[in-house]
């Protein structure tokens, strides 16, 4: 199939348009380098032997998509294109909602005119909000406790709205929950543009020498360490469920965790680190980020039975290939 990434040169995007290159799809790219750089293209076709077409575009622009949609007949979309920090998003709401909110709807609006009927978005574990976990795709959705998780639930709801009057549309919601790591071959992988706000990347760079200790964001919730506990999911499993999703997707809407199962606190995150690349990371506990909740870990049973997939790499896996990244490019 031929398929568009929308903000393929990013973190899981590009992971995802190597996977699907390496399975024999086309993969098409358009990105506005906000969070990515355009030296990803050569590390993918490292990779993969082979480059991907490029759009540097603004996925909220609807001219310019409709120009790319006219020069290529797409078969899917894949939908990473938006700002995802959720800190930042409490600082910076507008931005937010203009953003991912917009690129989403524009993106709706083309592929409904050429008649693209795979849509695949790139949703978020924060549309629960705080509910218990494990948490379950047919849960009802939460009240987001931060504009980031808000605008992937209002995305999640006008993709439903759409896909009830277009009936030939097959969309899929993948409910990420905190993807890390990096490829195998240390060539891609997690590069935040200014200060990391995810938990590896300012592990790495405390492990660097970049930064004297962690702030650990809280130490006092109701947890095993008191420390947040969240399900950690190796990137490029991330990826291959993209593959298997636009592979088997259906008419109507479907909706999957993605996730291991498993909650890992901050700490033991740290002490995986530790013991598995050998170095020590001083860290520190300070207040907690408005925004962020005690426990988030998925259920994946839905993922396993009807896609076939479930998440193969574990804690050590994860953290070990973060750091080949970190030491393979170290600027």
């Amino acid at each position: 199939m031929k398929i568009l990434v929308t903000g393929g040169l990013g973190y899981v995007g590009s992971h995802t348009v190597v996977e699907l290159m390496r399975e024999g799809h086309e993969a098409m790219i358009a990105d506005n380098l906000v969070n990515a750089k355009v030296e990803v293209l050569e590390k993918i076709q490292c990779i993969t032997g082979k480059e991907p077409v490029f759009y540097q575009i603004d996925v909220t622009e609807e001219s310019k998509l409709q120009r790319l949609f006219s020069e290529h007949k797409l078969e899917g979309v894949l939908h990473f294109a938006g700002l995802k920090a959720v800190g930042e998003s409490v600082d910076r709401p507008l931005d937010y909602y203009q953003n991912n909110i917009l690129s989403t709807i524009a993106l709706a609006k083309v592929c409904l005119k050429h008649r693209v009927d795979k849509f695949v978005f790139s949703s978020s574990a924060t549309v629960y909000g705080d509910q218990p976990s494990p948490l379950t795709e047919d849960m009802e959705l939460g009240k987001t406790v931060n504009p980031y998780g808000e605008t992937k639930v209002m995305s999640e709801r006008i993709l439903t709205d759409v896909s009830k009057v277009n009936p030939t549309l097959a969309i899929a919601s993948l409910r990420y929950f905190n993807p890390i790591g990096a490829h195998e071959s240390g060539l891609i992988g997690e590069r935040s543009v200014g200060t990391p706000n995810n938990v590896m990347p300012l592990i790495n760079r405390v492990a660097k020498g970049e930064q004297e200790k962690l702030r650990v964001f809280g130490g006092d919730y109701n947890t095993i360490d008191g420390t947040g506990v969240r399900d950690y999911i190796h990137v490029v499993d991330v990826a291959k469920a993209h593959v298997k999703v636009i592979e088997k997707i259906k008419r109507g809407v479907q909706i999957y965790n993605l996730g291991t199962g498993r909650g890992t606190s901050v700490l033991e995150l740290i002490q995986a680190f530790e013991k598995t690349n050998g170095i020590s990371i001083p860290w520190e506990f300070t207040e907690k980020r408005a925004g962020d909740i005690a426990v988030s870990y998925a259920n994946v049973d839905k993922a396993k039975l009807e896609l076939g997939w479930k998440a193969e790499r574990s804690i050590e896996d994860m953290v070990r290939d973060a750091w080949e990244f970190e030491c393979q490019n170290p600027i």
